[in-house]
């Protein structure tokens, strides 16, 4: 038996661990390290930039801060790197994503998303005007979420920046209500327009 499996941890299982516990104590997404990613899911600075922007496109600044200021890029990439929400599952289409597919069979979400959107955007997509970038981004997303059989890599990259942001301390604390301890229960009670889901009861909550 290798000595990793006899400790009972191996080193990626470590890292996740790592990274939900520092999302249960609400830090910041940014504040978990990518350093200790494998080579192969090694994020260029280009790639992080992205990813932050990316977030921000996702979830905007509005009375709080955007999914980008807050660090959901980085929680995305570390995510993905080690399989959360399923993303480590090779797809059934091997050929569509060749060039982004692990020995696994498993799809390298940023690498795909750069090239993605770059092509979309005939260039670099960074250099794009903002509404640019929201635009092709639109698009991308609404191709991915057509239909329910759709493979295509954004939607585990959507649904991870999302997640990322409403376990921050700004998406669940400041964007959602956060109520440690809940109050005397009210079957009835009316829906005003300043109503905000409660981060802490998760069936209130829907990621998209």
């Amino acid at each position: 038996m290798p000595q990793s499996a006899k400790r009972g941890w191996n080193r990626r299982e470590f890292v996740s661990a790592s990274a939900l516990v520092a999302v249960a104590l609400g830090l910041p997404a940014a504040a978990v390290s990518l350093t200790r990613l494998e080579s192969a899911d090694a994020p260029s600075d280009r790639q992080r930039l992205l990813m932050e922007d990316v977030s921000q496109l996702v979830i905007p600044r509005s009375a709080t801060a955007g999914a980008g200021e807050v660090g959901a890029g980085d929680f995305a990439i570390l995510a993905l790197a080690h399989g959360l929400d399923g993303s480590r599952t090779p797809l059934k289409d091997q050929t569509a994503y060749a060039r982004f597919t692990r020995n696994d069979g498993s799809i390298r979400h940023v690498a795909w998303l750069e090239k993605e959107l770059d092509t979309r955007a005939g260039g670099d997509f960074l250099k794009a005007p903002a509404e640019a970038r929201f635009a092709l981004l639109k698009a991308l997303d609404a191709e991915a979420f057509a239909s329910r059989e759709s493979e295509s890599p954004w939607k585990a990259i959507k649904g991870l920046i999302l997640t990322g942001y409403y376990t921050s301390e700004v998406g669940g604390s400041q964007e959602l209500r956060y109520e440690p301890v809940p109050g005397r229960f009210d079957p009835d009670l009316p829906l005003t327009p300043d109503f905000r889901a409660i981060s802490n009861d998760w069936t209130a909550v829907d990621f998209g």
